[in-house]
């Protein structure tokens, strides 16, 4: 536990953004966070399903986090995901009939809508803080992973999903996913594990190859696909950063 408690901390100390990075990047990052959000609201709104419009979102804050990794590092991802946590608590304080609440927040998920868009957002948070103490540089592919992989289950299982399956979940909302929805995990997965390898400098093709990385997929769409509802979200990130780092 000590040993953790220290690279914790020595992560937190290592990676706190300039003053001046502040300054610049806070607004850059809290401005594309509404930006983002008012996108799939805007869809939301003018008719686009909820399975959709979450997964939107979804995608274009994991693949910013993933670019800004590869261009300017960690510091600059932990500010992005604290000016994404602004943007996210105020659409949740905005509450129901909001633009930007209502396009994260699933009908089915009533009564607790609010409770299943905090859950993913404190998953992402541990999923993201575990990822990088732990593993280091290797923790991108955990953002390639769910930002593509986990992004598509949903929409698939949306527009052709018709074998679905119970999940765990942590409230009274039954919960289900779709046999179509994890095998697009899966295949989704294997081509961020690619994409891994050609954007970051600590993570070799050669090193993987392709039976590493279908296994890694493998184990990814496992995860999506057992995970309690509103969870996957850390297990999608931990899981391939931890098996990109042992194998790399």
């Amino acid at each position: 536990m000590s040993w953790f408690l220290d690279r914790a901390v020595g992560f937190f100390v290592e990676n706190f953004p300039p003053w001046q990075t502040i300054a610049i990047g806070g607004p850059l990052g809290l401005g594309w966070s509404f930006v983002c959000l008012g996108f799939a609201g805007y869809l939301k709104r003018n008719g686009t399903r909820i399975g959709y419009t979450r997964k939107v979102f979804h995608f274009l804050i994991f693949s910013t986090a993933a670019v800004l990794q590869w261009r300017s590092g960690t510091p600059a991802v932990c500010l992005f995901g604290g000016m994404c946590t602004l943007v996210i608590f105020f659409a949740v304080w905005r509450g129901a009939g909001n633009v930007l609440y209502e396009a994260i927040a699933r009908e089915k998920d009533q009564p607790h809508r609010t409770f299943f868009v905090l859950i993913p957002y404190f998953s992402t948070l541990v999923g993201g803080l575990l990822s990088n103490i732990l593993f280091g540089p290797a923790a991108v592919a955990g953002y390639l992973v769910t930002g593509l992989g986990d992004a598509i289950g949903e929409p698939i299982g949306t527009l052709i999903g018709k074998h679905p399956y119970r999940v765990a979940s942590l409230s009274s909302v039954p919960a289900t996913r779709t046999i179509e929805g994890s095998i697009a995990v899966l295949v989704m997965s294997a081509v961020a594990l690619v994409l891994a390898t050609t954007v970051s400098p600590h993570i070799a093709f050669s090193s993987l190859g392709v039976c590493k990385i279908l296994v890694i997929a493998a184990a990814c769409a496992a995860a999506e696909a057992l995970s309690p509802h509103g969870w996957d979200n850390a297990t999608m990130q931990i899981i391939p950063a931890a098996l990109v780092r042992l194998w790399r």
